[in-house]
């Protein structure tokens, strides 16, 4: 028998989520009761086709929207019953968000961009934690280098240099290898499962990407915006 799954080992749980939103008068359901939980230092993945709502179930369990009905909770705390304001509080230092397009600021050096949200959270004094993180990645030699004369993968490694800058207790990865070549994809899989297990922080992964699915823990398959097993 496995071990009894006991209320502190859950980092993110999902009680019945909906989304609902409207065009003209016509309300179209994105998604329709899901639930599921993820352990503490643990990763899921979340595939299905596209237009299933992944990208909507993302938003919502990181606190960037919130569900038309049901509830999610960040160990034990219900972040969706909570306004914008606070959401974004609560986010604060304990997230961290990788994007397929990798969302650097262009005007921003690469160091810069590391350090961003690491002063945010702490304030100054934080450039030794962002030369810490970029050299994690290997990309202690393009640190004073601006974004638009990087590679795809190397904006991917700045870019989970970022999300892990602040340790966070959660990422949330959209499609993290969709803009890479295989041998770019391969190295942001090692990067971000490494990174995970070092950080033992909770990680929730939308992608197409059988392989990478594949190395979660879990998998949640979505079909037109519901679980399907």
């Amino acid at each position: 028998m496995g071990r009894k799954l006991i209320i502190e080992d859950i980092a993110l749980s999902v009680d019945s989520i909906s989304k609902v939103v409207k065009s003209g008068q016509l309300e179209i359901e994105i998604l329709h009761d899901i639930s599921f939980k993820v352990e503490r230092g643990k990763s899921m993945a979340v595939v299905g086709p596209s237009g299933c709502g992944k990208s909507t179930l993302l938003n919502i369990i990181a606190g960037l929207d919130i569900p038309t009905d049901g509830d999610v909770f960040w160990n034990g705390e219900n972040i969706s019953k909570l306004d914008e304001e606070k959401r974004a509080s609560i986010r604060n230092g304990r997230l961290g968000f990788v994007f397929q397009d990798f969302h650097l600021i262009d005007h921003l050096t690469v160091l810069e961009n590391v350090m961003l949200p690491l002063e945010i959270t702490f304030g100054r004094g934080v450039k030794k934690t962002a030369e810490k993180q970029l050299e994690i990645v290997g990309l202690t030699d393009r640190i004073n280098h601006m974004p638009k004369t990087l590679s795809g993968g190397e904006k991917q490694r700045v870019a989970l240099a970022r999300a892990f800058s602040t340790e966070p207790q959660f990422i949330f990865a959209d499609e993290p290898t969709g803009s890479l070549d295989s041998a770019n994809g391969t190295v942001i899989e090692d990067l971000l499962f490494r990174l995970n297990e070092t950080n033992k922080t909770t990680l929730v992964i939308v992608t197409h990407d059988k392989d990478l699915a594949s190395r979660c823990d879990s998998t949640l398959k979505l079909r037109a915006g519901r679980m399907c097993f």
